[in-house]
């Protein structure tokens, strides 16, 4: 048993291997109620060693949001399975129509001429939104794309979209490029983030601020996801990383 592993472990290193995680610091893009990270040091290596304080939101950079984020009596952060946390991956690539349409939001029909090109989309897999709007990363003005009244214009999810997902493809957990789950059309249309409460209401979990998209094919890779393991945390930044097949 212990040969095989070995040969599994030898097989992954040999593969591809894509991070999908932002460098994130002070001045990075975060959602607009938190204030920015402040990071202190305390020692330094004319001290003996180095040392640093880090002061942020948990949803702060490339995070993982955990059920209790957004609904009462659900998971905390600590509480996900470790197995959770890996698992196939599917991209969905909707980055031309939102060169044209920057507020664009996916539907049941695009999923469905995605599923046309590349087959079903398997039960128990993470599916990742592909937009590109990562490629804005550090600019915050970029990155907000706000309109004449302050109000942030961003591509995402749409409600219809995820309940086909999760209900009837059965899949297990979602990520994107963009602060938050919905699009600001979604945002509008229900006064709420409402798909974000979906997610998260199907006692699972999302990663936010994702990139590295355009690099993972559409099916065959695997994601997983290295999370740190505060107390009570509804959620907290992530190494993602994608294997390829």
């Amino acid at each position: 048993m212990a040969e095989r592993l070995a040969e599994a472990m030898n097989y992954l290193k040999s593969r591809k291997w894509v991070d999908l995680t932002h460098t994130f610091g002070p001045d990075s893009p975060h959602f607009s109620a938190f204030p920015d990270a402040q990071f202190e040091t305390l020692f330094t290596l004319d001290d003996g060693f180095l040392a640093q304080r880090f002061s942020m939101v948990g949803q702060y950079g490339t995070h993982i949001d955990a059920p209790i984020h957004f609904v009462r009596d659900s998971r905390y952060l600590h509480e996900l399975e470790l197995k959770e946390l890996v698992l196939p991956l599917v991209v969905i690539d909707v980055s031309e129509e939102v060169k044209r349409e920057p507020t664009y939001t996916l539907t049941v029909d695009r999923i469905l001429q995605f599923e046309q090109q590349y087959g079903e989309i398997e039960r128990d897999t993470f599916v990742a939104l592909r937009t590109d709007w990562s490629k804005r990363w550090p600019d915050k003005e970029r990155f907000n794309n706000q309109n004449e009244a302050g109000q942030n214009q961003l591509p995402g999810w749409g409600m219809e979209a995820l309940q086909f997902l999760f209900e009837t493809r059965h899949i297990s957990a979602i990520g994107h490029e963009t602060y938050d789950t919905d699009s600001s059309v979604e945002y509008a249309k229900y006064g709420t983030l409402a798909g974000e409460y979906y997610v998260l209401e199907q006692d699972t979990y999302q990663v936010e601020l994702m990139k590295n998209l355009d690099q993972l094919p559409a099916k065959g890779a695997y994601i997983f996801n290295f999370v740190a393991k505060p107390e009570n945390a509804s959620g907290f930044p992530v190494r993602s990383v994608a294997i390829l097949p």
